[in-house]
């Protein structure tokens, strides 16, 4: 592929299953001249399985400041970098802000390179409402500033996307049932697109329940993806239709739609649409 000299390439990494990496990264990481690694040893795995030899710089929280220096003389000297995390798209909860917010200072172009990220893998199975959200990454290790974070957040009407370890998962599921209510509706997704994926949507309480239960649920690494203040989801109708469809084979319609209503707790003109579509003929 065709570089152009001094590119910050900004490279997503798979976050579980190898497969997921695109061909583009792999060109990018192959012909790059350094590439900038959040924790060498763990990126060098990565590299080694697809035979990639371009040498790796730590850059990571610790060094960013002074790393960052030496990276923005590379590019403006006309060398490439790739910057990757550990897993997943750069910055996402990672460092790098602050190299990004340099090279665009010093006119070195920035360009991405798309693929996995963890929050938006998660949003999309999640179910709930995705044209608006808020990403707030980790909240507050202590529990006091956790509960203060999550009840400045209860009243939020877009659906809200934390990230979380394993090591807190059921401290957070205990304060978001809490403080958000235990009917408020979440998706938890669990180790994605690694062996032992997870994802479950149901009410905060039920996930608490189900967590607490399981031990196994309680390892890996999480994405909680939580039902807007005052959002509604759409119910899973399934149960529903089997109901009706029962009761509309032993009983006139009207009947039908009204047990099934006092049943399900479904509006009865809903019914009577399902109904309605049921025998395709509107009749």
């Amino acid at each position: 592929m065709s570089i152009v000299a001094g590119v910050l390439y900004v490279v997503a990494t798979p976050i579980g299953n190898l497969n997921d990496i695109s061909p583009r990264a792999l060109e990018v990481l192959g012909a790059v001249d350094l590439i900038a690694a959040e924790d060498t040893r763990h990126s060098a795995r990565l590299l080694r399985h697809f035979r990639v030899q371009t040498p790796c710089r730590a850059y990571h929280d610790h060094n960013e400041q002074t790393a960052s220096r030496g990276l923005i003389d590379r590019l403006t000297a006309g060398q490439n970098i790739a910057l990757i995390s550990d897993a997943g798209t750069p910055l996402i909860s990672d460092p790098g802000y602050r190299l990004i917010k340099e090279a665009q200072a010093a006119g070195i172009r920035v360009e991405p390179v798309p693929g996995a990220c963890a929050l938006i893998a998660a949003l999309s199975a999640s179910g709930l409402p995705t044209d608006r959200f808020t990403f707030e990454g980790f909240l507050p290790a202590k529990s006091q500033a956790r509960r203060a974070r999550l009840e400045a957040l209860a009243e939020v009407s877009c659906t809200l996307v934390f990230y979380e370890s394993s090591h807190r998962i059921l401290d957070t599921l205990t304060d978001l049932a809490d403080i958000f209510g235990g009917d408020r509706t979440l998706c938890l997704a669990r180790e994605i697109s690694k062996q032992f994926e997870t994802i479950r949507t149901a009410s905060a309480a039920e996930i608490l329940a189900w967590v607490r239960g399981d031990v196994d649920q309680t390892k890996g690494e999480f994405v909680i993806c939580v039902q807007g203040a005052g959002e509604e989801t759409e119910p899973d109708l399934t149960e529903a239709r089997r109901i009706l469809d029962c009761l509309s084979a032993e009983l006139p319609g009207s009947q039908a739609v009204k047990l099934a209503a006092r049943i399900t707790g479904l509006p009865k003109n809903r019914l009577y649409a399902m109904l309605i579509d049921a025998s395709g003929d509107g009749s």
